[in-house]
């Protein structure tokens, strides 16, 4: 739990053709042996990726993906395959053969770059194969690339390093990233953080959005008292200072609403999450499609992680009798985890989605943004309990913009 999650880390990925050399090239890039390496084209049957640290980035996500121009039935599969990299990639290098140029399924590609907004850089692979003179010559404008390209080669380890700082400079972005209560908190301030320990926790350490909170907490200079929700009433009448920020698991917000005092802040992990991945304000504005659910309807549960289920999940059990309760209606339930997410949403009438602390900020855009497309409303675990608990307002105050969805 000492390295960066994932959902932390930059994603870049590897496109091109079959045999362009992207494996090679991510393995001279890695300064390791990541993915096999073949002669035979389509060796990389599905994306590839790697958590790794990459001088001067830091800490990566790096994908290597089959080859976009793959035949027949199982090349289709792994065609999609690789179009659904694009939409956690935060940044692309598209590997094209210095011999043969630009192809147009490499084109193809460019205008997926272009549409999606994803900063990529065209690496010209195996230069070692063309003469000096025409190795000196700047490759094809690639599309009015804002990267410009580059003559490499993964065999000779011509321009590895030029691609690597070509590939930080492309990644590199002037936002400053939101943190998670760095904004909501000052130095010497006390935070509570209410993390029932239940079947559904992992032994010996707490879940994601816990530690990093908690993280997040100390680099504020603040203090984080971490109690269990039986113990969070004893805590607050003995602190003998007002905390400035209640935190709490969506799975006790009502518990822990009832014993705050009002005049304290109380929000939960889920919420600040999705603050964090830049879909808070569609998610409450969202959560009030629960209202108009009918009998039959279908919502679509999505997890961002493949954990084991337990036997009362949160996901698959609590939130659906939640939802049942407060609705009076009996909807029907569909369930997606990890990297899936379907196209089509037309068969639901909501989305309902985790707190996505292992997915990256591109992708929850994309499922937000395809949500959005479709006139699906999304919203996520947390808001959606607050919400049937009453207590949603309240847990918003903090953040008068978003608390306005409500108006």
């Amino acid at each position: 739990m000492n390295s960066t999650p994932a959902a932390n880390r930059l994603h870049i990925a590897f496109f091109g053709k079959r045999n362009a050399g992207k494996s090679s090239l991510v393995n001279a890039v890695t300064g390791q042996d990541l993915v096999i390496v073949s002669e035979q084209k389509g060796t990389t049957t599905d994306p590839v990726s790697k958590a790794m640290e990459l001088l001067p980035l830091g800490p990566v996500l790096v994908i290597d993906t089959p080859g976009i121009d793959d035949e027949g039935t199982l090349g289709e599969l792994r065609i999609r395959k690789a179009r659904e990299v694009l939409d956690k990639t935060d940044a692309a290098v598209l590997v094209a053969d210095a011999v043969e140029q630009l192809s147009a399924v490499d084109h193809e590609l460019i205008v997926l770059f272009q549409e999606k907004n994803i900063p990529y850089i065209v690496a010209y692979n195996k230069s070692d194969l063309i003469g000096e003179a025409d190795a000196a010559v700047k490759p094809e404008d690639a599309s009015q690339n804002p990267a410009e390209s580059i003559f490499v080669s993964a065999k000779t380890g011509h321009n590895i390093d030029q691609l690597k700082e070509k590939i930080g400079t492309l990644a590199k972005t002037e936002d400053v990233k939101l943190q998670i209560t760095g904004d909501l908190i000052n130095a010497g301030d006390f935070v509570v953080l209410v993390t029932p320990i239940d079947k559904a926790a992992p032994k010996g350490r707490l879940i994601l959005p816990q530690q990093q909170t908690i993280r997040d907490i100390l680099e504020a200079d603040a203090t984080a008292i971490v109690v269990k929700e039986i113990q969070y009433k004893e805590t607050l009448d003995n602190l003998g200072k007002k905390p400035a920020l209640v935190i709490t698991d969506s799975q006790v917000f009502d518990k822990v609403s009832a014993e705050t005092p009002p005049e304290i802040m109380l929000t939960s992990f889920s919420i600040l999450f999705a603050r964090l991945k830049g879909f808070l304000n569609s998610a409450v504005r969202g959560v009030r499609a629960i209202d108009n659910i009918q009998d039959k309807d279908t919502i679509l549960v999505c997890e961002g992680c493949t954990h084991h289920r337990q036997c009362d999940d949160i996901g698959t059990v609590k939130l659906p009798r939640m939802i049942k309760n407060h609705t009076g209606k009996t909807p029907e339930f569909a369930f997606c985890s990890g990297g899936d997410f379907p196209a089509d949403l037309s068969p639901y009438k909501l989305v309902l989605h985790c707190g996505a602390c292992m997915l990256n900020e591109r992708t929850m855009k994309h499922r937000q943004d395809s949500a959005a497309a479709q006139n699906i409303p999304f919203t996520n675990y947390g808001i959606t309990i607050a919400h049937i608990h009453g207590i949603l307002k309240r847990s918003l105050e903090m953040f008068p913009d978003v608390l306005a969805e409500l108006e």
